[in-house]
């Protein structure tokens, strides 16, 4: 797999400053904070308190029916105004999202950068499977994977992208127990080990605690 060494960036906070997202002219989420490298910040809070909305605004596809004010900056670039594909940050989501038309190892090329040697993509490719635990999976149809396969291959998908922070929209609840105790773990550790900094946006309270970071509760809408 591929990390920001390969990209020849160094790891970056991500930084909301006095982040508000109004709704109708009224404040739904406020948030003023740091997201130091390697961390990451939980945000829980019921439903429609801004949560998803949050992470669509640090993306860059906020719906025309919100509005944001302050600064989303990635290190010291302001991602405001930017398209989402050149602001470098990845989206895990509760479904895995891959495309059904390509294999596995289409859907991992997918998300790297353009540009190289075949030869070499498809030995990062391989090397990303063979870490996830899934060496020999490049040709095989997305369809034959069980839950926690998929998960794992859409994780990969998006560290292959090389981005420079993540965001996590609740990306365990749908799959069982075990599995997702090995999702989060695989997720926490590759945040780590890439120094990425990320939000994590969870209604579960085992989800913040094997992020290990800081927790922030948004108010109801």
């Amino acid at each position: 797999m591929t990390d920001l060494s390969h990209t020849g960036l160094a790891p970056a906070s991500l930084h909301l400053e006095r982040l508000v997202i109004n709704l109708a002219g009224q404040p739904l989420v406020r948030l003023d904070t740091d997201i130091a490298p390697g961390e990451i910040l939980t945000v829980m809070g019921p439903s429609g308190s801004g949560k998803s909305t949050l992470l669509a605004a640090i993306a860059g596809f906020l719906a025309p029916a919100f509005t944001a004010a302050g600064c989303v900056r990635l290190g010291d670039t302001p991602l405001d105004g930017l398209p989402p594909e050149s602001r470098h940050v990845g989206l895990l989501f509760q479904d895995p999202l891959l495309f059904p038309h390509l294999s596995v190892g289409g859907n991992l090329a997918f998300g790297m950068a353009p540009g190289g040697r075949r030869r070499e993509r498809r030995a990062r490719v391989a090397e990303a499977l063979a870490r996830a635990g899934l060496a020999g999976y490049a040709e095989r149809d997305p369809a034959t994977l069980s839950g926690g396969q998929k998960a794992r291959v859409a994780l990969l998908r998006v560290l292959l992208s090389a981005p420079r922070a993540m965001l996590l929209d609740e990306p365990f609840s749908s799959l069982d127990v075990a599995l997702r105790d090995d999702l989060r773990r695989r997720v926490v550790a590759e945040i780590a080990r890439r120094g990425l900094p990320a939000l994590l946006v969870t209604h579960d309270p085992a989800d913040a605690e094997a992020a290990g970071g800081r927790i922030v509760t948004l108010g109801g809408s």
